[in-house]
């Protein structure tokens, strides 16, 4: 096994610093013998640097920006009332599922639900097709658009699968209950990767590092450089907060 993660003092406040045991819980950042750092005064969590993005290139391939196009398509997407209801009418349905898998993994479900609403919310027609899925044409499936090397990753398949079960694969996928699940445990695979604690519940609302964590995160899931801000925004959506916490107690202590 590979050691654990090293950065260099010059990314303490970057993303860099979240795999340094104990940093994230704080918004202040030792760097030597120098006055500490409040990072929330220097840096935007959903900015990464070159050499952050170099970095999580070379471990995780991460692919850079979307074109402006794209930007402009999923911006005027959003915009459509009837999608963004039928979009929140799906995410009740999965609530249960959802919330069971946040548990189970030790991820802030509102960071699961914020992922799916976008992903669904920008789903191509018919991609969630068996037909399609199973076609090879699209290399992402279900509603938190997962591909099969995730189940590769989570050692749910062997390293060069075989033609029978990339197709299990491919049903395990369209399969909403299980892909929620691959989703939660994608995302306490790469906190452990990034040098994060397993049980750590991260909160936008607490500190800095916990926000640069959950934009790193997001970023290794979608690749694209736009996605962290998106995903952040909608976790703060007050409808979206609603349907995950409505019906419960109110809990002073619930945080995005």
């Amino acid at each position: 096994m590979a050691e654990p993660l090293r950065w260099t003092t010059t990314l303490l406040a970057t993303a860099a610093s979240l795999c340094l045991v104990g940093q994230w819980s704080h918004p202040v950042a030792e760097v030597g013998d120098q006055t500490p750092l409040v990072v929330e005064d220097r840096l935007e969590p959903t900015d990464f640097s070159p050499e952050e993005l170099k970095l999580l290139q070379r471990r995780f391939g991460v692919h850079g920006p979307q074109t402006q196009l794209a930007q402009l398509f999923t911006s005027g997407v959003d915009q459509l009332q009837p999608l963004r209801a039928s979009t929140l009418d799906r995410l009740r349905e999965l609530k249960p599922v959802i919330l069971r898998q946040a548990a189970a993994h030790q991820v802030n479900p509102m960071l699961i639900t914020a992922v799916l609403f976008d992903e669904i919310q920008h789903s191509k027609p018919g991609e969630s097709l068996p037909f399609i899925a199973h076609s090879g044409l699209v290399k992402t499936h279900g509603p938190a658009q997962i591909s099969v090397s995730e189940l590769i990753h989570q050692k749910r398949l062997p390293a060069n699968p075989t033609q029978e079960e990339i197709t299990w694969a491919r049903n395990q996928l369209l399969d909403p209950e299980m892909n929620i699940t691959l989703l939660a445990a994608k995302f306490q695979r790469l906190k452990l990767a990034l040098g994060l604690p397993e049980s750590l519940m991260l909160q936008a609302s607490r500190s800095y590092l916990d926000t640069k964590a959950i934009a790193t995160l997001t970023y290794l899931h979608n690749g694209k450089l736009d996605y962290p801000a998106r995903v952040l925004g909608y976790m703060q959506d007050p409808e979206l907060h609603g349907l995950i916490y409505g019906g419960r107690q109110p809990n002073p202590e619930i945080t995005v």
